[in-house]
């Protein structure tokens, strides 16, 4: 995913790495993708998988991998579990746009 930043960046939207790992955990390897990549998305930590639940995420007592789209309300637009989206980027990339489309509209 990191290697199609500027490919998201278009999207002019926020996006955040959201998980149930603890900040200092979530802070090292940030940097790493940082030192990596030059840069990394935000990373925001769910421990009680608060935000993972709202977006109908949870997987017990972890969270899917996948990505969602939560309007300027608060609302959950869309959802998908995948835990190839990032190799499988042009799919997702196409189906985010998508979605923002219809929010548009």
């Amino acid at each position: 995913m990191h290697a199609n930043l500027e490919e998201l960046k278009k999207l002019d939207t926020e996006m955040y790495i959201i998980s149930k790992d603890k900040s200092e955990n979530q802070l090292e390897l940030y940097s790493q993708l940082e030192d990596y990549f030059g840069e990394s998305l935000p990373f925001v930590s769910d421990e009680k998988l608060t935000m993972i639940d709202h977006m109908d995420m949870k997987n017990g007592d972890t969270a899917y991998r996948g990505y969602a789209l939560i309007d300027g309300e608060g609302e959950l637009v869309f959802k998908t579990v995948n835990d190839f989206w990032g190799e499988q980027f042009d799919k997702t990339l196409a189906e985010i746009k998508d979605e923002l489309n219809k929010l548009e509209k």
